[in-house]
Parts: C-alpha cells; structure tokens; sequence
C-alpha cells in the first residue's frame, strides 16, 4: 500500500509522528505493537456540552445551598445586632467565596460550551490503552486506518507520516458508546 503524504497545513498546532516500524506503531514516543491492536478507526469526538451545563447548574445550587447554610449561625446576630455587627463580615465573606466558587463554575463551563469537536483517529488495544490523533483534513485519518490495518496483516509494512497530537480532557469528550452488561457497577446503557 503507498504511503499517504501528510495534508498541506498551516502553522500546525502539535505535530507527532506517526509510524510503523518493525511490527511496532509508534504515536510520538507511545508503542503499540501491532499484533496487539484490537481496532483502529476514525470517528468525531465531540464536547459534552449537555453535561457541562448540567453540571454548572448543580454546582452553582449547592454552591448557593451551602452558602444559606452556613450563613444561617449568623442570622441572629444579624436581625438583633444590627448590620454593623461583626456578623456581617462573616455573612459577606460567605457570600464572596459563594461568588467566586460559582465564577470558577461558570468558566469550566464555558471551557466545554466553546470546545470544537475533533475528527481523530483512534486505535484501541486488547488492552486498556487507546492512542488518539486528528488531522484538519479527515480523509488523511481514513487512508491511516487503511494503511494501519494493511500493516497489521503484512509483517513487512513500514511508513512514516506527520498528524496532530490531541490533548483534550476525558471527562469533556464523548468517546464512543457506554454499553449496559448484566453483572457491571455504574454501566448507563447505550448513550449517544
């Protein structure tokens, strides 16, 4: 199978090279050997934007519920001290930290809301590891699949190519399907 040259690209973000060498496909410094490569394929990563909204709101409501609770020791003081009262410092100093938690919220949120989603190229071992690269151009990572598995069936396959290292948060990302099995802990079912 010929090599597939590398997509013309501009000011590229994280370059990393990627190759099959000796039965070996290396991403960057990382190794998988190729007879233990379960499945490669390309799909769209794409942000949990539902969820980080979801999050915010709870986040920002127990922050507020936490807030009224530990202002409610002072209320007393408040109602019969008067404003001037050191409880007021305290009950302002709550409300400050309430403010600032749900700021940090807020800006997590928005990380998420504003994230792009990534066309990658995944390969999955019989392992726990998965190896993720992307390309601005999509039909680059379908050749790679092709390239890749051709490698896995002919021992003497070799070729080097250049792709974008991916660095995103797990927990921000939909990455493929969660499958409900009798006899699991925690397993939701077919979500996408």
């Amino acid at each position: 199978m010929p090599d597939v040259p590398p997509p013309a690209r501009t000011a590229p973000p994280a370059p990393v090279e990627l190759r099959v060498s000796k039965r070996i496909l290396w991403i960057g410094s990382a190794v998988y050997p190729l007879h233990s490569i379960a499945r490669v394929y390309t799909f769209m990563l794409r942000p949990r934007r539902k969820e980080a909204f979801l999050r915010f709101l709870r986040y920002a409501a127990g922050t507020l519920a936490v807030g009224f609770i530990a202002m409610l020791p002072s209320l007393p003081s408040l109602t019969f001290g008067g404003a001037d009262s050191s409880a007021a410092g305290y009950v302002s100093w709550v409300w400050f930290l309430a403010l600032a938690a749900v700021i940090y919220f807020f800006v997590d949120m928005m990380s998420v809301l504003t994230a792009q989603p990534h066309y990658v190229l995944a390969v999955e071992t019989s392992g726990s590891s998965t190896g993720l690269v992307t390309s601005r151009d999509p039909r680059h990572l379908d050749q790679l699949v092709g390239q890749i598995s051709y490698a896995i069936d002919h021992p003497d396959t070799e070729f080097r190519v250049t792709v974008e290292r991916l660095t995103v948060s797990p927990h921000h990302y939909y990455f493929g399907d969660n499958v409900n099995m009798y006899g699991g802990n925690g397993n939701v079912g077919i979500t996408r």
